[in-house]
């Protein structure tokens, strides 16, 4: 078996990745505003502020460098999820008015790698419903 296939792997090496996507969007002047945000309808990676506008962040990672295939997957039904969650999220808070966007960070990294290539989807998808 291989140590990628391994649940307690997997869950690691996210949390990893989720850090450095963290740490990338802070360089950018983003602020973190929740990382791992979990309701009734499932969970957001990150939830930052960049200026005024309250990003979604989506953070998909991946040993491999096909970035085009790991940020594929965040397909129409992923979409609708995350809408979902933001939307609940927003409405919690009661910041409905307030602008909100989707973004995707891919962070492919190699076990060979000393750092990961990050890649960053600004405004990746429209809310759908």
């Amino acid at each position: 078996m291989r140590i990628t296939s391994m649940p307690w792997w997997r869950r690691w090496f996210g949390f990893r990745c989720e850090r450095v996507a963290a740490r990338y969007l802070t360089s950018l002047g983003y602020r973190i505003v929740r990382r791992n945000y979990r309701c009734a309808f499932g969970e957001l990676d990150l939830i930052a502020l960049d200026r005024d506008t309250i990003v979604f962040v989506e953070v998909r990672s991946s040993e491999s460098m096909a970035v085009d295939r790991v940020a594929a997957s965040v397909d129409f039904r992923k979409q609708r999820r995350l809408c979902r969650i933001a939307t609940y999220f927003l409405k919690q808070r009661r910041l409905l008015n307030h602008a909100a966007r989707f973004d995707v960070i891919t962070v492919c990294w190699p076990p060979t790698a000393t750092e990961p290539k990050i890649d960053h989807f600004r405004n990746a998808f429209e809310a759908v419903e």
